[in-house]
């Protein structure tokens, strides 16, 4: 059911140093780094991300994932998010840059959360 979740955080840098060390001894590692947000799980793919929350304090949003068996079945939450009133954070699409087949949709819950559908098996284009 859950692909992947995130957190925001107030120091990246110091959340960066705790949960490289926490999960280090958990036998996990840092997979993803893209300066803003670091995926930490088991070779190829990040199960926990944390990101750099510029918003005001102390609200921060969480990200969560839902795991979809196909595009189809992303394109299908994405609508019915839309349908029940959610923003589209990012409209279904291949998502290249965090690995191929990466498809994926976001769209804000009604509470500010960043939600996501996602599968891994896309085909290209």
């Amino acid at each position: 059911m859950i692909d992947h979740f995130g957190i925001t955080c107030s120091d990246l840098a110091a959340s960066a140093r705790f949960y490289d060390g926490v999960l280090g001894v958990l036998g996990f590692a840092r997979q993803m780094d893209f300066g803003q947000a670091i995926g930490y799980g088991t070779v190829g793919h990040p199960d926990f991300w944390i990101s750099a929350w510029e918003g005001p304090e102390p609200n921060r949003e969480v990200h969560v994932a839902f795991r979809a068996d196909d595009a189809e079945h992303v394109r299908a939450f994405h609508a019915a998010a839309v349908r029940l009133g959610a923003e589209t954070l990012h409209e279904p699409r291949l998502w290249p840059e965090y690995h191929p087949g990466y498809y994926g949709a976001f769209v804000r819950d009604p509470d500010g959360n960043n939600v996501e559908a996602v599968c891994h098996t896309a085909p290209a284009g």
